[in-house]
């Protein structure tokens, strides 16, 4: 693994996701009650034993940067060759700001060849799974191409107007590329299904970096993989296509674009399942991050609000620091969280140092990290009310309050 440079895609500007993404970049928002988005590739390459990255930041990056410089350094060990180093635009080719996957490696080509590395493995920041990036890379060396796209199977109908689609050979080499279209091409031999581009590739380096100052030089040059660069050397190179399935990790093939609240949501919800969509507790393949120094949580037990319906066994995550005194289910409640006697919290997410007052009712809704819900107030629970009070909602109906927020009244 010595031999591969990681560039990590952290520059995401997140707008689908707003309000969460208001002061913070996308691979910066929390999830799970513990991490951010960022860890989950972080902890991909630690654990496929990859230890020379380059962050790419960009978009409200301060968050970001101080949670990777806190949280990731002691993972790496320059006296040993690695290293993790974060870089901004630096304007060293013109005087733009990262305009693209594409361009952003481009604008950091000085860096690939000082580097020295043979391949290039390239991933999105803002992605929720669990990858053995040493399969992909063994894939792509075995097959002495130029490039490699990873990809998922995933069902036509999830993946219309949603994920780049790729189209293969028998050989797994790839003859087209789809810009998230309204009719999928399946896979040979199963028309339900297709292949979706999970935005990760492998490259051989000294092709990359011809082919990008190409790219940059050309009469109309594009500025990221999927949309751009990709397609064209499709048409001239072989490119193969790698299957994500899993292996390696202790899971299945599990992976999350959590660019859209609905989607995030689904995402944190799929944790409370039985069994989990991702599993957090594998120890073979666990993920990393800053956990700051805070007591266990104190979470009370106590009898389920009268007048609901029975249902069945519900789970919850709380971080460190948080006390409950109310009645919690099928929720995300993160850091040093309040939640206080006579309170309902019901599939929510709740991030850092968020306070639910007495006889407050949370149902189907994101608090941003500060926010308060003052006693008897009600959030989540009629979705028009939430409207008018200009918290965002969701097209599946998730209510999201922006940070520090105070939340009053009733609906």
């Amino acid at each position: 693994m010595g031999d591969v440079l990681t560039i990590l895609l952290a520059g995401g500007k997140g707008t689908r996701l707003e309000p969460l993404t208001r002061d913070r970049a996308k691979p910066a928002v929390p999830f799970a009650g513990i991490y951010r988005i960022v860890d989950f590739a972080l902890s991909n390459c630690i654990n496929s034993r990859l230890f020379n990255i380059l962050a790419l930041t960009q978009y409200k990056s301060l968050s970001l940067e101080h949670h990777i410089a806190q949280g990731w350094g002691r993972f790496f060990h320059p006296e040993f060759g690695q290293w993790l180093t974060v870089a901004p635009p630096q304007q060293r080719v013109g005087d733009d700001w990262y305009l693209g996957t594409a361009n952003a490696v481009y604008q950091n080509l000085y860096s690939v060849e000082l580097s020295g590395a043979e391949q290039i493995l390239v991933l999105a920041a803002d992605h929720v799974y669990k990858m053995d990036y040493r399969r992909l890379l063994a894939f792509h060396r075995e097959h002495g191409g130029p490039a490699t796209v990873a990809t998922l199977r995933v069902p036509v109908a999830e993946a219309a107007g949603q994920f780049g689609v790729v189209e293969v050979d028998a050989d797994a080499r790839v003859t087209g590329f789809q810009e998230k279209p309204d009719h999928p091409t399946p896979t040979a031999g199963d028309g339900a299904v297709c292949l979706a581009s999970m935005g990760i590739y492998v490259f051989t380096a000294r092709f990359l970096a011809d082919e990008l100052r190409q790219n940059a030089e050309g009469a109309d040059p594009g500025h990221d993989f999927g949309n751009h660069v990709l397609p064209r050397i499709m048409g001239r190179e072989s490119v193969r296509a790698f299957t994500f399935s899993g292996r390696g990790t202790g899971a299945p093939g599990y992976w999350r674009d959590v660019g859209t609240v609905d989607a995030y949501y689904r995402a944190n919800m799929d944790l409370l399942a039985d069994p989990p969509g991702l599993d957090l507790y594998d120890k073979a393949w666990p993920i990393y991050s800053l956990q700051p120094s805070l007591p266990p949580p104190r979470v009370g037990v106590v009898p389920e609000p009268a007048g609901r319906p029975a249902g069945g066994v519900r789970h919850n995550i709380f971080a460190n620091g948080t006390a409950s005194a109310g009645w919690v289910r099928g929720s995300v409640v993160g850091f040093d969280c309040r939640i206080e006697a006579g309170a309902v919290v019901e599939d929510s997410i709740l991030f850092d140092r968020v306070a639910v007052g007495p006889g407050a009712e949370v149902r189907r809704a994101i608090l941003d990290k500060g926010v308060r819900v003052l006693p008897g107030a009600h959030v989540g629970c009629d979705p028009d009310a939430d409207r008018a009070r200009g918290f965002v909602v969701s097209e599946a109906g998730v209510t999201c309050v922006a940070k520090d927020a105070v939340v009053g009244g009733s609906p």
